[in-house]
């Protein structure tokens, strides 16, 4: 096993608590289960989100799945202009099988950041 990093990304529909703990909750499920992790795979996770995204912090969504012992951060995205809106970015840090490939997942509009991923998906 060997330290890692894994990518992943989702929309939200709204700037809105509630939307944004189901995205999160949605990304973060995906990238442990298409990667086979369990909370104690994990080191940290760092969420950003972009400026319009400001009702609750992503983290809240990792607490409520059980990762109480993990560190995890919020940021803020950098606010680039015509970038795409309403984005929850996810760096996860975990121990993994070398054998594996990493799966990277992005979710819902977020696709269009990672097109060159698109057959992972």
């Amino acid at each position: 096993m060997r330290l890692r990093a894994l990518r992943g990304a989702i929309t939200v529909d709204r700037n809105d608590p509630d939307d944004i703990l189901e995205r999160t909750e949605e990304l973060v499920r995906s990238v442990m289960e298409r990667n086979g992790l369990a909370p104690d795979d994990l080191v940290s996770c760092i969420f950003t989100s972009t400026s319009d995204l400001d009702a609750e912090f992503p983290a809240v969504a990792a607490r409520r799945l059980g990762l109480d012992a993990v560190p995890l951060l919020c940021a803020r995205e950098i606010d680039v202009p015509g970038a795409l809106p309403r984005v929850i970015r996810l760096l996860v840090h975990c121990y993994g099988d070398d054998a594996a490939p990493p799966q990277h997942v992005y979710l819902r509009d977020a696709v269009s950041l990672r097109r060159d991923l698109q057959g992972a998906q």
